[in-house]
């Protein structure tokens, strides 16, 4: 399942935009605080998929019977152009437990670049509801090795990936690799270059995040 909800007509579109737009960029917390807006309108929309119960309440007057989240998922992020999105999610989320990824492209002389994963700090996942974020799902390959590398911390029983914007190609990746998985994104674009960045994109949201990092 894949849900682009840029085709919906919400405050989200406007946030896009300004993620886009190279004249709001230049505002580093705007551009962090934009990606936390689209985390907690996603984990919103996620939520509405997720299993809830009746609990009773003891109010000041009564009792009142309201419906309650089941429990709570588990959500992790690829550092570090993850964690305004997944902020955002944890705004909504807010008793979750959580789990952190270094992943990062190991670039090349030749211009090409591997996937290097170095750090996993997660709970156990064993029959748990896993919701992944990454600002920019591109060519799908860090989601599709984050995942795998997540499943020795146990089989998630639903993995949602979140993103602020996709390619059709790394959807597609993504789907070919891990079929069960459902993909959430703000918008789609549908060209990738050769080096591996979405067309129109939005550049290198770590950089427009917390500012230029040395190139591996």
């Amino acid at each position: 399942m894949v849900v682009n909800l840029s085709e919906r007509y919400s405050l989200l579109n406007n946030w896009i935009g300004e993620l886009r737009s190279t004249e709001v960029q230049t505002d580093r917390m705007r551009f962090r605080r934009n990606l936390e807006r689209i985390g907690e309108v996603i984990a919103y929309e996620i939520s509405k998929s997720m299993a809830w119960e009746d609990r009773e309440i003891t109010t000041p007057l009564g009792i009142s019977v309201c419906k309650q989240l089941k429990e709570q998922p588990v959500l992790a992020t690829i550092l570090r152009a993850g964690l305004p999105l997944h902020q955002g999610m944890l705004n909504y989320f807010d008793k979750a437990d959580n789990a952190f990824i270094s992943a990062y492209r190991k670039h090349n002389r030749d211009g090409s670049f591997d996937i290097a994963l170095e750090y996993v700090s997660s709970p156990s996942l064993e029959d748990r509801t896993l919701i992944l974020c990454d600002p920019m799902l591109a060519t799908g390959s860090s989601l599709v090795k984050t995942i795998q590398m997540l499943k020795e911390e146990g089989q998630a029983k639903e993995v949602h990936v979140v993103a602020a914007i996709a390619c059709s190609v790394g959807i597609e990746y993504v789907r070919r690799e891990q079929p069960n998985v459902k993909i959430w994104c703000g918008a789609i674009d549908e060209e990738l270059t050769a080096k591996g960045y979405i067309v129109p994109g939005l550049g290198d949201a770590g950089d427009l995040a917390y500012g230029e990092k040395i190139q591996n």
